[in-house]
């Protein structure tokens, strides 16, 4: 008996052999604790009464630990976990003991997981399969109302074994222990005697994760906060590797069926209201973003179909039916008895018709969304309208006419194809759809004239233009710019950033909000260098880069940094930096506001400066969307998303932590800096007028400061 307490110990790597032999022998042999035993402060053993339950327990354990003969494999399952202190074991053994019907587990840092069961003889181990729902909770509490005993054995002694009774059986393990679900243990940080462990995910099959992800909810109690994180970061990155339609076909199987679950009646149920409470969740994390996915809505007929024929049979479903009711809009207008509860084997039911609201297929999505719409005056410069795609021609034309300070009646709108064909447009033409082909650009042309407008450092108009922004308030033009940007900011879900840096296929249409976002950003850099640049008077262009300067500061003071971004890199732009004629008459004071303004656009150290700033603001704030979506990239790039056939989800949970900061920006969004109403401001911050092409600029900035 002595002797199998000390081969127990050495098992569970509380002693070591200094000769490093697997089986303990009672003489001509050195042992010693562990070097974790040694330093470890804190153990209930120290008390008299601690060590008798501790060794009790050992030879309560002693029986269920035979020599590693007569193995029976079944298919392996390799559950991994962080290594975990001998001493940290110990100390929880007592505990464990007073459980009556428990099951008494611990953890070593071994790699593979034993259920030894009362029915099996004794000598024999069985190796649990972790396919067979080792990842459930429910099997957990089925072992342990069977008083089964978890074990864990030593992964170099078993291969060891294997390799002994077969000799390519080792490699033949190490193909079959291919794990379905990686589980780490990480503690919290309090004390000692108050640590709680808990499991993340590592990796795992899609099928696996989302089973932990449901084992882990709780219905009727809040979610803890690791419960919720998951939940989140599976919603938020299934796309990654999995389509809407697999996860909604996995859902179907998660939810169980009368007649071929073989569980308590109070186990279906809960497992049914966790399948519906994802459900919600998932519909309400996304909104609008899914509602003209097809397999979406028939899954959720499906399942609405479910729940109308298992309500009879369990009537606590009946809250959750009037929760789904409420998500498709639906008018419960049957009885439960007018449906056949064999029809909900059925996966799909084309038949299936009742009232539905945000279900219905949005035939004019396309006609109200909203797109940049460039209108070229010439080769290189462009107005940018904010327009939907069913403005006619004619509703531009007038924007473009007041932007450019000229009568409407005498210009028209001209597609015009990379080849040289043109095409006028008439005012009641679909401007947009017809001009959104890669292979023309919309140009304004004077009526009458094959020839385009005149460049705008040639145009009067255009000097009067510049000279009127500066009667502008500057912080009615930072706040106009704000409300501006929360306009596109708010739009964007928070899969658009996913979409974008996985380049899944068509991202493109998945990424509009995100998109117009950053042409917005670009957009505003381009229009501090073509104001400045088109302003051939010195006097007037020291005070636009001064009213710039103001902008920026303005823009931060209301926690935009996205326009602050782009306004300070306009005016560090090359063609602008350069007029040393300019920024040698602006006021010191100036200087020094720029340069603090510019310091928090400082890469260095991963853009710390920003970084700290941000981070101070309070919400709502709208963050610099290029360093978010760097942030994203370097995290795809950097790291695998699958390992071993797996999928990466500690990649996916940074991702989905980096991904959640928009919605913290977006927290306790209202209007804190409402604006004021001038009919000349809103318009011209909406509809920007620029040049996107550095070389025309370089050749302004060279024309207003020519080369000394």
């Amino acid at each position: 008996t002595a002797v199998g307490v000390w081969q127990l110990l050495l098992d569970m790597g509380i002693i070591l052999s200094v000769d490093r032999q697997l089986y303990f022998q009672d003489s001509h042999a050195f042992y010693q604790f562990s070097a974790d035993e040694c330093t470890y402060l804190f153990c209930e053993f120290e008390k008299e009464e601690a060590w008798k339950n501790g060794v009790k327990l050992l030879l309560q354990l002693l029986p269920l630990s035979p020599p590693r003969i007569d193995m029976c494999n079944l298919p392996d399952q390799k559950i991994e976990d962080t290594a975990e202190t001998n001493a940290e074991i110990l100390a929880r053994l007592t505990s464990a003991v007073e459980i009556c019907g428990g099951v008494m587990s611990w953890d070593c840092g071994f790699k593979y997981l034993f259920a030894l069961s009362p029915t099996l003889k004794a000598g024999v181990l069985c190796k649990l399969q972790g396919r067979d729902d080792i990842g459930r909770i429910e099997l957990v509490q089925k072992l342990a109302r069977e008083n089964c005993q978890f074990l864990q054995a030593d992964r170099k002694a078993l291969e060891k074994a294997e390799q002994v009774d077969d000799g390519g059986g080792g490699e033949r393990a190490r193909e079959a222990a291919g794990a379905a679900l990686v589980l780490r243990k990480v503690w919290s940080r309090s004390p000692a005697p108050e640590r709680r462990g808990r499991y993340v995910v590592v990796s795992g099959t899609p099928e696996k994760i989302l089973e932990h992800l449901l084992s882990d909810l709780h219905l009727e109690a809040a979610q803890d906060k690791e419960t919720e994180t998951l939940l989140d970061d599976f919603l938020l990155t299934y796309t990654v590797f999995m389509t809407t339609d697999d996860l909604c076909q996995a859902l179907l199987r998660q939810y169980p069926f009368t007649e071929n679950w073989k569980e308590d009646d109070s186990d279906v149920s809960c497992r049914k209201r966790k399948v519906l409470h994802l459900v919600s969740q998932w519909t309400s994390l996304y909104k609008d973003w899914l509602h003209e996915d097809e397999h979406l809505k028939q899954f959720l007929k499906t399942i609405y179909r479910n729940v109308l024929d298992d309500v009879y049979e369990y009537p606590i479903l009946e809250k959750d039916l009037k929760e789904f009711q409420k998500i498709l809009g639906m008018h419960r207008r049957h009885t439960v008895d007018e449906y056949s509860p064999h029809r909900k084997n059925k996966t799909f039911f084309p038949q299936f018709s009742v009232k539905e609201n945000w279900l219905q297929h949005r035939g004019t999505v396309n006609e109200t969304e909203e797109i940049f719409c460039r209108v070229y005056i010439t080769e290189h410069s462009y107005v940018s309208v904010k327009a939907q795609v069913s403005t006619s021609a004619q509703e531009i034309l007038k924007i473009v006419a007041e932007k450019i300070q000229y009568p409407e009646e005498e210009l028209a709108l001209v597609t015009v194809s990379f080849s040289g064909e043109k095409h006028a447009l008439q005012p009641n033409d679909l401007a947009i759809s017809k001009s959104l082909e890669s292979s023309s650009r919309m140009f304004v042309y004077r009526k009458d004239l094959t020839d385009s407008l005149s460049p705008f450092s040639e145009n009067e108009e255009l000097q009067q233009r510049s000279v009127r922004i500066l009667g502008i308030n500057t912080w009615d033009l930072a706040l106009e710019l704000t409300n501006f940007d929360w306009s596109l900011f708010n739009a964007i879900h928070e899969q658009e950033l996913i979409y974008f840096t996985f380049s899944r296929q068509g991202s493109a249409e998945n990424t509009e909000n995100l998109s117009l976002l950053l042409q917005r950003c670009n957009e505003v850099q381009l229009w501090v260098a073509t104001e400045i640049l088109l302003c051939s008077q010195l006097c007037k262009r020291v005070q636009l880069v001064k009213k710039f300067i103001k902008i920026a500061a303005h823009c931060k003071a209301q926690r935009n940094l996205n326009s602050f971004f782009a306004i300070v890199m306009g005016l560090n732009t090359a063609s602008v930096s350069r007029l040393s004629q300019t920024w040698e008459k602006i006021p010191g004071k100036f200087k020094k506001l720029f340069t603090e303004l510019e310091s928090l656009t400082d890469p260095s150290l991963n853009h710390k400066a920003y970084r700290d700033a941000f981070k101070k603001m309070k919400s709502p704030k709208i963050p610099f969307m290029p360093l978010l979506l760097k942030d994203v990239t370097f995290i795809h790039e950097g790291n695998k998303t699958f390992l071993d056939n797996l999928v990466n989800f500690e990649k996916l949970h940074m991702i989905a932590d980096t991904v959640r900061s928009l919605r913290h920006c977006k927290a306790q969004l209202s209007d804190p800096f409402p604006s004021k109403e001038h009919h000349e401001l809103k318009p011209y911050v909406h509809h920007l007028h620029v040049i996107d092409n550095q070389q025309v600029l370089f050749e302004l900035s060279h024309r207003i400061e020519p080369r000394a």
